[in-house]
């Protein structure tokens, strides 16, 4: 495809002249690229270019420069769209606009998610594609949810109408035809009252009326198709009714055409395929609005009102006029409206929509609150903090359609199938007639035409195109409600392929709000002083050791000195000057670096590392002056997590900075396999990659630190809890703070997994079992010859059996229920010193 017109992309990071003439000078590089012309005001770049793979040189040109084109990604409803054959059209149609990225058009969503170079097209300019491919589109909004839920029940309703109305027409026309020919009674009393021509005149109006009523969205979309060298399902239709319709036509009014062996009517079956087909699409419909029923739970948690203070009155808004920063009152029983922090009152809010857990959690001033929580018996007020499409329910919402909408690479071969194979349907169906023409017992030209309609109509490609997607989007809604988020649809896939499960220590093994349990002196020191000059250090830190070590000095009655000069040694420890002296707090490696001598507290330190606590040392003016315990208890549902992903066939290995006695003792306590100690937060990419020798890897975390190796692991998974840096480094997202959540995204991806491969098996196992039968492969040896009629209502089960099977994940029950409590470990008493 060429463009005449001019390309207009809008460029990111140019900041003066010198910026322009690189962006200049690096376009006019791009071969086929002419006229370019960049401007520093607006931030643009213009250019001639002759195909759309010139515009995407010129979009990877300006990355290489560090210039890039702005994206965006718009997401359209196309409807009209009735199988694969469909979906690879309307792929390719928004493909060929010079400027688009990356297509992913969902059939069983109905959407097309279109990524593009700002300035080069924009939403109307898609829709206009599609609309001339023949799919017309509309841009999805934020309600879009819930108006294609309303959207299929109204298409539902509608095609039931249709299919009531097509079958009290075709039910005489099936009487008097089949009935004749199967009771000879039935034959004999239409021979004696009414007689054959008239019974054929009857089923010739009332079939009449079927296909140009009822039916005629066939001819309507598969004739144009097929004469634009597209054809599609409705071609298979229109082509496999027409022929036996204009067959019996010529049986009826042209009788001196045939010879008498051959003359008969198939009124019938043109008038019952059509009904069929429809019944067919009218389940399909009401199947398909069923899944995306978790987003609809989803949307149904958002409040639709909020009482705002103003003028010290509490007044009811609607959602949408909320701000960041309104106060917003909260009475007993109601559900909070946006995100926020509570300034005021106390009450128990039940968050299981969010986190999984049963118990509600206490919240007073200065607590965070999630919209879509439900308040209990207490009052509340709190300060909008995130609002619209910024709060944690909106994003759940999005991170899931996101998934929804994904294209697994399991799909890539799907489509490369589609793309020839309703041509290929035709060809073999010509190829039928031919055969049975040439080689065919009599009635030739009857057994040829009944044999070439049942492979036209029993091919259809509509169960192939909706075996991926609907198994997607009934999945990863599935997994949402057990509070399991796919950021990105094609983790679902690879989780199914990983091998070994590598976890963080603090924050995702353990709870991440460890305790002191000790603090063992050198000689000459004083406890009371030693721990008020580390907790002046540590406050300064929001380490979860630092904070557990400033609670404990205050939990002594404590007071923190002055500090200055305070300093963050990544991976090493903190220094500070606290009331005169240099602090040092961290681990060995810290008083190794510093030219502290450690010796006189070594064995201490091995000790408590070896009783499973974390050791950190101190010193004072260049002297070693303690050793400080600090306990990090296990989670209560890690290791019957972890024994459920061993279950599984995974190994477990854990990758910590902390010393490697302390990790092992966690990792006996827990049952994990395999334990990476001591390292450093970039240390953990390169443990990543010596754990890939035992298969594919992923990595769960949840802290800024762990944002790496989410992001170089083959599946990244966040615990919700934790950091929103983590959180945007991950594939997925578990709600709930414990890994549970981790054996439950396995089994969901193996559970999805495995329903789409029955999808995939039924959708071609079908059509390579069916098309040789109706093409009449078995008539040689059984005399068997598939009627029409069979091959639609075979042809409408396959997308129903699809749907049906796909909508079974919908009752996955989570493999580690986290509604359950776990056993919680009795804590470990801290030695006498």
């Amino acid at each position: 495809m060429t463009t005449s017109n001019p390309v207009t992309l809008s460029i990111e990071g140019m900041t003066c002249a010198s910026c322009v003439g690189r962006v200049d000078r690096g376009l006019k590089t791009v071969e086929g690229l002419a006229d370019v012309s960049v401007n520093l005001a607006s931030e643009t770049a213009r250019f001639t270019a002759g195909t759309p793979a010139q515009v995407a040189q010129a979009a990877q040109k300006l990355d290489d420069l560090g210039y890039p084109a702005r994206r965006q990604t718009v997401t359209l409803n196309v409807s009209e769209m009735t199988c694969a054959s469909c979906v690879g059209r309307v792929d390719r149609a928004l493909a060929a606009v010079p400027g688009v990225i990356e297509v992913n058009v969902n059939l069983a969503a109905e959407t097309a998610r279109v990524a593009y170079l700002e300035g080069a097209t924009d939403p109307t300019a898609l829709m206009r594609v599609a609309q001339e491919a023949g799919y017309p589109a509309t841009l999805a909004e934020a309600t879009a949810t819930m108006d294609r839920a309303a959207r299929k029940e109204e298409e539902a309703s509608g095609l039931r109408r249709r299919v009531i109305f097509a079958a009290a027409l075709a039910l005489p026309v099936f009487l008097m035809e089949m009935g004749g020919h199967m009771i000879p009674a039935v034959h004999h009393a239409i021979a004696m009252t009414i007689g054959q021509q008239t019974s054929w005149l009857i089923q010739f109006v009332l079939t009449t009326a079927v296909l140009i009523g009822p039916g005629r969205q066939f001819y309507l979309k598969g004739i144009p198709a097929l004469l634009k060298g597209a054809p599609d399902m409705n071609s298979l239709v229109a082509v496999g009714t027409g022929a036996a319709y204009l067959y019996s036509l010529v049986a009826t009014f042209l009788p001196a055409l045939l010879p008498d062996a051959v003359r008969a009517v198939y009124f019938e079956a043109a008038a019952v395929i059509v009904v069929l087909i429809l019944i067919g699409r009218w389940l399909e419909a009401r199947a398909k609005g069923r899944t995306g029923a978790a987003i609809q739970k989803l949307l149904g948690l958002q409040a639709h009102t909020a009482r705002v203070l103003k003028d010290g009155e509490p007044v009811e808004v609607d959602i949408a006029s909320l701000r960041a920063g309104d106060l917003i009152v909260v009475r007993p029983g109601d559900r909070i409206a946006v995100d926020g922090e509570v300034t005021e009152g106390e009450s128990h809010v039940d968050e299981s929509m969010i986190t999984g857990e049963p118990v509600p959690v206490t919240k007073g001033a200065g607590d965070h609150v999630t919209g879509g929580t439900v308040n209990g018996a207490g009052s509340l007020t709190f300060r909008a903090t995130r609002v619209g499409t910024d709060t944690v329910l909106a994003q759940i919402i999005r991170m899931v359609e996101d998934a929804q909408g994904a294209k697994l690479p399991i799909q890539g071969m799907v489509d490369r199938i589609t793309l020839w194979f309703v041509p290929a349907v035709m060809g073999v169906a010509l190829l039928t007639v031919l055969v049975w023409l040439i080689f065919g017992p009599a009635p030739v030209l009857t057994n040829a035409l009944v044999a070439g309609v049942s492979v036209l109509i029993i091919a259809c490609p509509c169960a192939m195109g909706l075996a991926t997607p609907t198994s997607i989007m009934v999945g990863t809604g599935r997994a949402a409600e057990m509070g399991v988020l796919f950021r990105k649809g094609d983790a679902l896939q690879e989780l199914g392929t990983v091998g070994v499960v590598a976890l963080d220590k603090t924050g995702t093994v353990t709870e991440g709000r460890p305790e002191l349990t000790d603090l063992i002196l050198a000689e000459g020191f004083d406890r009371a002083n030693v721990l008020a000059l580390i907790a002046a250090v540590e406050a300064r830190s929001e380490h979860p050791i630092a904070e557990a070590i400033v609670r404990g000095a205050r939990a002594e009655g404590l007071r923190a000195g002055d500090i200055s000069e305070f300093t963050s040694i990544t991976g090493y420890g903190v220094r500070a000057m606290v009331d005169g002296h240099e602090v040092l707090v961290g681990a060995d490696r810290l008083m190794t670096r510093e030219g502290v001598d450690a010796n006189a507290l070594a064995a201490a330190e091995t000790e408590l590392a070896r009783r499973g606590r974390t050791a950190l040392f101190a010193a004072i003016d260049g002297r070693i002056a303690a050793v400080i315990g600090v306990a990090d208890p296990v989670k209560p549902a890690s290791r019957a997590a972890i024994a459920a992903l061993h279950a599984l066939g995974l190994k477990v290995a854990m990758i910590t900075g902390d010393k490697r006695e302390t990790a092992e003792a966690i990792a006996r306590e827990t049952g994990i396999d395999h334990v990476i100690a001591g390292v450093l937060p970039d240390g953990k990419v390169a443990a990543l990659d010596d754990l890939r020798q035992h298969g594919k890897v992923a990595f769960t975390g949840d802290g800024i630190n762990d944002a790496p190796a989410l992001a170089h692991a083959d599946v990244g998974i966040a615990i919700g809890t934790g950091t929103d840096v983590a959180i945007e480094s991950a594939d997925v997202v578990l709600m709930s703070g414990d890994l549970r959540g981790v054996v439950n995204a396995f089994a969901v991806s193996r559970a999805t997994m495995r329903n789409i491969k029955q999808n995939l098996g039924w959708a071609f196992g079908y059509n390579i079992a069916l098309i040789p039968v109706a093409a009449g492969v078995l008539f040689p040896a059984f005399g068997v010859l598939l009627s029409p009629v069979l091959a639609a209502g075979a042809m409408a089960l396959s997308s129903v059996f699809v749907l049906t099977n796909a909508l079974r994940l919908r009752r996955l029950s989570p493999e580690m229920d986290e509604t359950v409590p776990q056993p919680t470990r009795a804590p470990v008493p801290a030695p006498a010193e």
